[in-house]
């Protein structure tokens, strides 16, 4: 059987709502539970470090990628199964990316909202067909759902546009739909 790896993008902070640290932590775990690898930035603060503590805990294999420049910059943890040291940040994302089945993307800043959008445009040019889903704990990415739709109604993208990621509001959600979507990877 092949390991299903998934790719978890998510805030280098914590954030003000701590449920969101919560279901970072619920993540990590679920990943750990299900037998899926962890794929993410290599860091050990914010909402990345709770995944990526939770998972560790409980035994799933991890891919960590960090880019040459925060290597000194930021805490990484280096107690994974993989770790991959890259020349900048568009090839941290593209490396992360090839070694995933699936994209999550938990609540984060602008970093969360770059990968969201780099991995959502190549599947809109038909790069890929790999699962995107947003988790979006307490309506976190309500107002990006609604600047969607705003840039749909106004005509700059199709329609289709929006089927190309997939909401889920908490993390069993989150679970079920990996589990269907990695089920026919």
């Amino acid at each position: 059987m092949t390991l299903r790896s998934v790719c978890v993008f998510c805030g280098s902070r914590p954030g003000r709502n701590p449920a969101h640290a919560t279901a970072a932590r619920e993540t990590g775990e679920m990943l750990a539970r299900s037998g899926w690898r962890l794929v993410y930035g290599a860091g050990d603060m914010g909402l990345m470090g709770e995944v990526a503590k939770a998972a560790g805990a409980a035994g799933a294999p991890m891919l960590g990628v960090i880019p040459v420049h925060l290597l000194g910059r930021e805490r990484t943890r280096r107690d994974t199964s993989g770790f991959v040291v890259t020349e900048d940040m568009h090839e941290r994302k593209k490396v992360m990316f090839m070694n995933s089945d699936a994209v999550a993307v938990l609540p984060g800043g602008a970093g969360s909202l770059d990968e969201f959008f780099e991995v959502l445009t190549w599947a809109q040019i038909g790069l890929h067909a790999k699962p995107i889903l947003l988790l979006s704990i307490d309506g976190y990415w309500q107002p990006l759902l609604a600047l969607i739709d705003h840039v749909v109604a106004e005509g700059f993208a199709d329609a289709s546009l929006k089927g190309q990621f997939q909401v889920v509001p908490d993390v069993p959600a989150l679970e079920a739909a990996l589990a269907r979507v990695l089920r026919n990877a």
